[in-house]
């Protein structure tokens, strides 16, 4: 008869849980969204942001950046998601330390940017950089022979001088890479091209330059963006705010967790960064 009855509570207390969690998943909130570090791989943030796009539950999301940039391709991917998230609901950034090159970039879609004073934030460009070794080779008499299949696919090896003509062709894709970032920040950003160009030369701004400049809209914190996405996103003022994490499988948690094994990452060189 004892048993009957534990089980019973325990039941009721699942059926409990489980109900509550229901209808606090559907209740409507505010989505977090951290973005933090060198930008490279982007399969999880893109993911993170297309679940907030597709969870109805989340009325606006806030977009915590706090990078110095990386990547070209992977904070293309970001903006991109992030384009497709403001197309259902208000996105609001919050810049922390730093939202330079690549973190700029990403945050440029947000339907308003906040900014700390002192944040770092432009360095809008993009840079490649090749090393030459090939003098101290030959001071120590190293000779690499390399086979290709054509005279510019071993443009950036560090063996070799970069040519004129190859040099050249460098400038001409970063030019061509850099006339898509200033595009994508006039997209949404109330700031003509031309006005732009003058002072995106690579040069970083603080949070209270960049208002001044357009480049930012508000200065405040993160607590400042979350208000002001409950505004945007007609919700109370006691609305939940839930943090979007990656989902990954219960091995990669345990692998991941102090008493499991650390993951090394490998280091991955890309040519072209924001």
């Amino acid at each position: 008869m004892k048993k009957k009855i534990f089980i019973g509570i325990i039941a009721l207390i699942v059926i409990f849980y489980i109900i509550s969690a229901l209808r606090y998943e559907s209740q409507p909130k505010v989505g977090l969204i951290r973005i933090e570090g060198t930008i490279t791989d982007y399969l999880d943030t893109v993911s993170i942001i297309s679940e907030a796009t597709k969870d109805e539950s989340i009325k606006a999301v806030v977009i915590d950046v706090d990078s110095p940039g990386g990547a070209v391709g992977a904070s293309q991917e970001i903006y991109r998601a992030i384009e497709k998230l403001r197309e259902k609901k208000p996105v609001i950034v919050s810049m922390g330390n730093v939202a330079a090159s690549g973190g700029y970039y990403i945050s440029t879609p947000a339907n308003v940017i906040y900014s700390n004073p002192g944040t770092i934030t432009g360095s809008i460009g993009v840079i490649i950089q090749h090393v030459d070794v090939s003098e101290i080779l030959n001071k120590f008499g190293v000779k690499v022979n390399t086979i290709k299949s054509g005279a510019n696919k071993d443009i950036l090896y560090p063996t070799k001088p970069l040519l004129p003509e190859q040099k050249a062709l460098l400038e001409k894709t970063v030019m061509d890479v850099y006339d898509q970032f200033l595009d994508a920040i006039v997209r949404y950003r109330p700031i003509k091209k031309d006005v732009l160009k003058s002072y995106a030369d690579g040069r970083v701004f603080s949070g209270n330059e960049a208002k001044a400049l357009g480049l930012v809209d508000k200065i405040g914190n993160i607590q400042d963006a979350i208000s002001e996405a409950k505004k945007l996103g007609k919700l109370k003022e006691d609305a939940p705010v839930i943090e979007l994490k990656p989902k990954k499988p219960l091995l990669d948690e345990l692998m991941n967790s102090k008493f499991g094994m650390e993951k090394v990452k490998s280091g991955i060189y890309y040519m072209m960064s924001f």
